[in-house]
């Protein structure tokens, strides 16, 4: 295609030589679905998990138009807005929840394979349930990403699936003919008194992480905040593991969970409502913080990720970090857990206030910062 790809940019997400905006995989797809492509029409062209609009962009750059979207991260989602607005395609794209309504009648469906299978899973039995009779899948990714099981998710739901020749380290599959469609469906787990509910794609799934275990064996007792104007912030929340603790524990408090993850809120919302503690803990997709006021919080809790896609940068946490300190009043608190040889000491230091050590294993440190 003749889209001038290298023009996209990642903003809001994190940038760098190692986090690219469009790959091999983008291409091939792309190459792969052509023909597809040009006979299914406005309104017939779906795209999941298109990274930051190189699928969806490029489709639209052709002149098809009503090219639906569905991206898990806000951050993909709003580059893809920033993305169409720049090359002036705005009118042609529009992003929607994974739902019925996303693939409702499309014929072709370009997917960029998740890592998770039971995301692919949730996907998978969403297209067949609602796609066009006729519809085609063409899910692609990088081959160090790819298994043979996602081959068997899809053919749990595509009568046929095909296996494209590989090239520049990236293959797609090819899935025809829908069957024993399904609408996505949370998993359930408990530990303790603690429920919790997962779809497919959110971080550890219906189970406490061990960052995440070790965190909660250290928070303090008498957190400070919780109210309604000042909720103790559970910072990429995931299945709400800590902010249903955190309401479980203090039932008269109010707590404030945030994630960019579509799949995780969803997950997290579904959690509270197990917990009993739906009414007291607002849970949002975001970017970051950026609903919050400055030096309006007293206490937030921080399991920062590491991987953007594929790719393994410290640059999220730094993102994090900056956000936490724009955030925090002076003397509150960031209570974080984080893999130890990521070094995060001295930079929440700097970029915070004094910090500490609360606990430490083989894996994981969970320090306390107090804003300066």
């Amino acid at each position: 295609m003749s889209f001038a790809f290298d023009e996209l940019s990642r903003w809001p997400d994190a940038s760098g030589p190692d986090l690219v905006a469009v790959d091999s995989a983008d291409r091939l797809i792309l190459d792969e679905a052509d023909a597809a492509l040009a006979a299914a029409g406005d309104g017939g062209v779906v795209v999941i998990g298109d990274g930051y609009g190189a699928l969806s962009l490029a489709i639209a750059h052709t002149g098809t138009r009503d090219v639906r979207v569905h991206q898990d991260a806000v951050t993909g989602e709003r580059a893809l807005a920033a993305n169409a607005e720049r090359f002036g395609l705005s009118p042609a794209v529009r992003s929607l929840p994974l739902g019925p309504a996303l693939v409702e009648g499309a014929r072709v469906v370009l997917l960029r394979l998740p890592r998770s299978l039971d995301a692919l899973r949730d996907i998978a039995g969403l297209i067949a349930a609602h796609a066009a009779p006729d519809v085609t899948v063409f899910a692609g990714g990088r081959l160090k990403y790819m298994t043979p099981a996602m081959n068997d998710v899809l053919r749990e739901f595509f009568d046929t699936v095909d296996v494209t020749l590989a090239r520049q380290k990236s293959r797609v599959l090819i899935a025809r003919g829908p069957h024993d469609g399904r609408e996505p469906v949370a998993t359930a787990g408990r530990d303790g008194i603690l429920e919790l509910r997962a779809y497919g794609g959110a971080f550890a799934g219906a189970r406490l992480d061990i960052g995440t275990r070790l965190l909660l064996a250290y928070l303090p007792h008498r957190p400070p905040g919780g109210t309604a104007d000042d909720p103790f912030i559970d910072f990429a929340c995931g299945t709400g593991a800590v902010a249903a603790h955190v309401a479980l524990r203090h039932p008269s408090h109010f707590v404030y969970a945030t994630d960019t993850s579509a799949a995780a809120v969803a997950s997290a919302r579904e959690t509270m409502v197990a917990n009993g503690v739906a009414d007291r803990v607002t849970v949002v997709r975001d970017d970051l913080l950026s609903r919050r006021p400055d030096a309006s919080a007293s206490f937030i809790a921080l399991n920062p990720p590491f991987h953007s896609g594929g790719a393994v940068t410290d640059r999220l946490a730094t993102r994090m970090f900056d956000e936490v300190a724009r955030v925090l009043r002076p003397g509150g608190e960031l209570w974080c857990v984080w893999n130890s040889p990521l070094h995060y000491r001295t930079e929440l230091a700097d970029t915070i206030g004094i910090t500490v050590q609360i606990a430490r294993n083989a894996k994981f440190t969970v320090t306390q910062s107090t804003r300066a």
